[in-house]
């Protein structure tokens, strides 16, 4: 069939009618996963682009180190599945910037320590309401027992996922 002939077909669904699409899919679950990913994160990421400009994995180190106090690069890019040198570039822009800090690690002086800056913290303080607006806006059609089965759904994939061979 050609492009064209496909565009104009009245029995394929209209671009709105998603689920015609996800049922007719043979990796169902895993498209209607990347979809919602993609609906309710990249317009997120963009506008951090726009305003602060941060890209996803210079965002993702600072959130990771926003949350936990010492990590080193190799720690970002495996809790946030970016590719080591996406971090590594992160890392040294977000030095430049005062977002964050570096020390050797004391026991492997190969490594790098991480820490968050003040200026880091509040730069993530600013963008993590966006987050939790999109969040809320994305999840407002979930009653509570939904939420905490979402909850544990996500928790036991994420999980899983994390031994997934990559």
């Amino acid at each position: 069939m050609s492009e064209h002939h496909l565009a104009t077909d009245p029995t394929l669904p209209e671009p709105a009618e998603l689920n015609a699409i996800f049922e007719r899919a043979e990796m169902r679950d895993l498209y209607r996963i990347s979809y919602l990913a993609n609906a309710l994160v990249l317009p997120v990421y963009d506008g951090i682009k726009h305003d602060f400009g941060l890209t996803r994995g210079e965002y993702l180190l600072i959130f990771c180190l926003a949350h936990l106090p010492v990590l080193t690069a190799q720690d970002v890019a495996r809790m946030s599945k970016r590719p080591r040198n996406t971090i590594s570039r992160a890392v040294h822009r977000m030095l430049a910037e005062g977002f964050i800090d570096r020390a050797l690690d004391p026991e492997d002086g190969r490594q790098a320590r991480l820490t968050i800056t003040d200026k880091g913290r509040a730069l993530h303080r600013t963008v993590v309401r966006r987050w939790l607006a999109r969040e809320a806006e994305a999840l407002a059609v979930l009653d509570d027992a939904e939420r905490a089965a979402l909850d544990r759904i996500l928790q036991k994939l994420v999980t899983h996922a994390a031994d997934l061979p990559e």
